[in-house]
């Protein structure tokens, strides 16, 4: 199993010299890949419902003065030599198809093939006006409509799409990615639209446990959501295990309930072996990634809370 952790892309720690140290020492550490987050612009009056708290809204926190995801996911990718680079996720939506094709293709290239492209349609109706992004309520279909439309200038050398959000003829998308036959395609998301994407293209699926509406906090509901996956992957001619799983840990330890909405045991809860005897459950139901989020104010106390997870949890794996 591979471990992540968020790298931020805003506030104090985005920083530039307390960014690079963190990343640097984390891969230092034996850290897999970094995760970066997407939003282009904070609308000042938020109506759209945060998918992922209890009441919807939107973390304080996230206010903050915030760099453009994949420029810096390049600039890390500079400062780094193992260390992979997941967008978590990119909003499809927010960039214009064949320019995102490319600036994701340039970033593979440069960081010798290190990018996973993690996805998802996007839930702020207001950043999509603002940035004058296509109609939030077709993101779902932009979204793949796009998705579709980078494999073909990925994988063609002479891509053609004619499609209602994109079109492109005579053109030529060079260099193509590093990896083939094109970065791993990572789907977030937990609803229905969420899975029948990831199993119509997916390489694996990308949700997080903590959305009220399709929670995923017992190791019994997290069950139930993959086997449905994979029926859904059945039903598009792949074979069932052929869409990945990872999961993304937004909190853990004694400090969350014990609980989960099921009554069963809530995934990460508790002390570090019982986070490891969880982590070793979902390794055995196939996940083979996890990213984890870090808490600390500076990048010394989140450096420590990574040492000590490693020390105390991942040693016991």
């Amino acid at each position: 199993m591979q471990f992540g952790f968020n790298a931020p892309t805003a506030g104090p720690l985005a920083a530039t010299d307390q960014l690079v140290r963190l990343v640097v020492e984390a891969e230092a550490m034996g850290f897999d890949y970094a995760t970066f987050s997407d939003h282009v612009v904070i609308p000042t009056d938020i109506e759209a419902k945060y998918p992922y708290s209890s009441t919807g809204e939107f973390p304080a926190g996230a206010r903050a003065e915030r760099h453009e995801q994949l420029i810096e996911m390049a600039f890390i990718a500079a400062k780094t030599k193992r260390l992979r680079l997941v967008s978590s996720v990119m909003v499809v939506p927010h960039r214009p198809a064949v320019l995102t094709a490319k600036m994701l293709s340039t970033i593979d290239v440069l960081s010798g093939g290190r990018l996973t492209l993690g996805i998802g349609a996007g839930w702020m109706k207001e950043e999509f006006q603002a940035i004058q992004a296509p109609d939030f309520a077709e993101r779902g279909k932009v979204t793949d409509e796009y998705l579709a439309a980078f494999i073909e200038l990925w994988t063609k050398p002479k891509p053609r799409f004619a499609g209602q959000h994109v079109r492109f003829d005579n053109i030529v998308l060079e260099p193509k990615p590093v990896q083939k036959p094109y970065p791993p395609i990572w789907v977030g998301g937990e609803s229905g639209p969420a899975l029948r994407r990831t199993a119509k293209l997916g390489d694996a699926w990308y949700p997080i446990g903590t959305n009220p509406a399709n929670p995923l906090d017992s190791l019994k509901r997290f069950k139930t959501q993959v086997a449905r996956l994979r029926k859904m992957v059945e039903q598009e001619g792949r074979k069932p295990d052929a869409v990945g799983l990872t999961l993304r840990v937004t909190g853990y330890g004694e400090g969350i309930p014990a609980k989960a909405g099921d009554g069963e045991r809530r995934l990460f809860a508790g002390k570090p072996a019982e986070i490891a005897a969880d982590i070793r459950a979902l390794r055995d139901a196939g996940v083979g990634c996890l990213d984890i989020g870090f808490a600390g104010n500076s990048v010394d106390a989140m450096l420590a809370e990574m040492q000590r997870f490693r020390r105390d949890v991942m040693a016991l794996v």
